[in-house]
């Protein structure tokens, strides 16, 4: 997926921006020398007009910083960067391109430099921004760094122990933990369908030792990832222990050093540029990234200017045009247009170009919904008062604590709850906002509804699910979906819609410490409790708010026995079926906990 948003990336500027070419432009191929030798190749175009000095807005990618001979590369976004002559640079990072040295995914950022020759992605962009500050003719001596995905890791992996003339940095959509919430796992829950499709292409040695075979994944993912059993056929069947990151998420299935060395978050400290981390609140794979970044610069950087973006898009939506739906919600404006001209173009401009003032508060967020933008000096915003809602008796959802009893499934390996209506053959990003129509009609999906709204209610920041269950099992695994329930006489063809506003699964072993999972004890009431990512969802007057609660999201997640084990070691007679209870009574009072602002 990755890979097809970067070409995606390139195909968009080349078809709608179409400003840098040899009429205006030089390009260079550039073999950057590092601290410790090793060399990285970096593509430059350096404007002809030589009438003023131009900044440097550079990008780092692990997937290709070519063309590198012929043909040019144009930015993606306003076209007011080219047409303002800065200076665009892209560079393979390790192992990658045709750079030097050894690829390593999201590689760890050092907390202690041994010597003057110890690197990583941090080092690896200060020695490419001195250079370019010294060797590039007619720069202006400051620069910017952007990315999208996997560059947007780097990208913000650029902001740490800065380098002087690196004025500021926008990760967007970056990949910031590959265990908690990003691409690969959501809280210890592998991400099957991704993890497999990804890493099939991107992770293969450029010699394996053993050849892989093709893999027809045929037209239907449920049917295929069903077929493919339990997580080690993967190896035995098609990966062939040639995927080195593949074999390294199945020795470390929880959260440990190996993760916690990788989690871009927790490094994010030293920072002293100016930080706009971008996201889309329908990101199929780095949403967590986006917001968790923000908040731990945030909390990490004092005094620095940190802002954040979250606007009504898919994973790097905003670098295309217009940005004026999603599936089949409409946003009734261009969205991804008005961040490109008026939040994007605006922030770097003024760091690179003037005063270093954007005049721009700290949150800059679409409020889904009533479809508008906002801005706030902090995020969450202030005025926000956290309120409870309880699943209650009768599939009803009610302000109040509910009394007694509880609900009641099966949740069976074998027949999963598919994570959209209809699967084909890639993972569908529009599940992010999907129809939740066709999983009401499961029985091994709880539905809870309030009455139709009487007025507007806005809900803001993360959403807490506070869940007390009884399961026959000794494991299994938690999704939460909160839905928008559209009235019968909704325009656009949206009657009876049921949006997905939020969803997110947790893997119950890991529920009160991911380091160190626990079991379930069969017929004891559990809570699971867990963050599901941040919202900003106006629930209009006549809608409902909709909660669904199940134990399978699939080809999503991965299967789980429901057997308290080391689940990639699990063998197809590991697998079974459990009868979950959730209950409500006043002790044991499941609900979901969300910010609701006033205005």
């Amino acid at each position: 997926m990755k890979r097809v948003l970067a070409i995606l990336l390139i195909l968009l500027a080349c078809l709608t921006q179409a400003q840098v070419n040899g009429d205006n432009y030089t390009k260079q191929l550039i073999m950057i020398p590092m601290r410790d030798g090793v060399k990285l190749a970096t593509v430059v175009y350096v404007p002809k007009d030589t009438s003023e000095k131009h900044p440097i807005l550079m990008e780092r990618t692990p997937y290709g910083a070519g063309p590198y001979d012929t043909g040019f590369r144009n930015p993606y976004g306003s076209r007011k960067f080219s047409d303002n002559h800065y200076i665009f640079a892209y560079q393979d990072v390790r192992g990658k391109g045709r750079s030097e040295g050894e690829f390593e995914n999201i590689r760890p950022i050092r907390t202690k430099y041994n010597g003057p020759k110890d690197t990583d992605e941090s080092t690896d962009t200060y020695d490419m921004v001195e250079y370019l500050v010294k060797n590039i003719p007619n720069n202006n001596g400051r620069v910017g760094v952007r990315g999208i995905s996997y560059p947007g890791f780097y990208a913000g992996a650029a902001a740490i122990n800065t380098h002087p003339a690196l004025k500021a940095a926008s990760p967007q959509a970056p990949v910031s933990n590959w265990w908690i919430g990003d691409d690969f796992h959501h809280n210890g829950v592998l991400f099957l369908m991704d993890g497999f499709n990804f890493l099939s292409g991107f992770g293969r040695p450029p010699n394996p030792t053993v050849q892989m075979p093709s893999i027809d994944r045929g037209s239907d993912a449920y049917q295929f990832f069903l077929d493919l059993g339990p997580l080690a056929n993967a190896n035995d069947k098609y990966l062939k222990n040639q995927i080195a990151f593949w074999n390294d998420m199945a020795a470390h299935e929880s959260y440990d050093d190996f993760w916690r060395a990788r989690a871009l978050t927790d490094h994010a400290k030293n920072v002293h540029c100016a930080v706009m981390t971008v996201g889309g609140w329908f990101d199929a794979e780095d949403l967590w990234g986006a917001l968790n970044l923000y908040k731990h610069i945030e909390k990490q950087n004092k005094g620095i200017h940190n802002t954040l973006v979250m606007g009504p898009w898919p994973h790097g939506g905003w670098a295309g045009r217009p940005g004026d739906k999603f599936g089949d919600i409409p946003f009734g404006m261009p969205a991804s247009t008005y961040y490109q001209e008026n939040i994007e173009w605006p922030f770097f401009d003024a760091y690179l170009r003037g005063d270093g003032n954007p005049s721009t508060q700290e949150a800059q967020v679409f409020e889904t919904g009533a479809n508008q933008w906002h801005t706030f000096d902090k995020w969450p915003p202030k005025g926000t008062k956290e309120q409870s809602f309880y699943l209650s008796a009768g599939k009803t959802i009610s302000t109040k604590q509910a009394g007694s009893g509880q609900d009641e499934y099966v949740s069976d390996p074998a027949n999963p709850v598919p994570y959209v209506g209809k699967t084909g053959r890639n993972r569908n990003s529009t599940y992010m906002d999907g129809d939740q129509r066709f999983a009401e009609k499961r029985a091994d999906v709880l539905t809870f509804k309030t009455e139709p709204m009487t007025e507007d209610l806005t809900i803001v920041g993360p959403v807490w699910a506070d869940l007390f269950v009884t399961s026959t099992s000794t494991d299994a695994d938690f999704v939460v979906k909160v839905i928008d329930v559209f009235p019968d006489d909704a325009s656009d063809n949206l009657g009876g819609y049921e949006m997905l506003v939020r969803g997110e699964i947790m893997r119950a072993k890991f529920r009160n410490n991911p380091t160190k999972p626990s079991p379930l004890t069969p017929g004891k009431i559990e809570k699971v409790s867990y963050a599901l990512p941040d919202v900003f969802h106006t629930f209009k007057k006549g809608h409902r708010m909709m909660v669904q609660v199940q134990s399978s999201w699939f080809p999503l997640g991965d299967r789980n026995p429901q057997k308290f084990m080391d689940i990639w070691k699990a063998k197809a007679e590991d697998f079974t079926k459990a009868t979950i209870q959730l209950h409500h009574s006043s002790k044991s009072a499941s609900r979901i906990r969300v910010g609701v602002l006033h205005p």
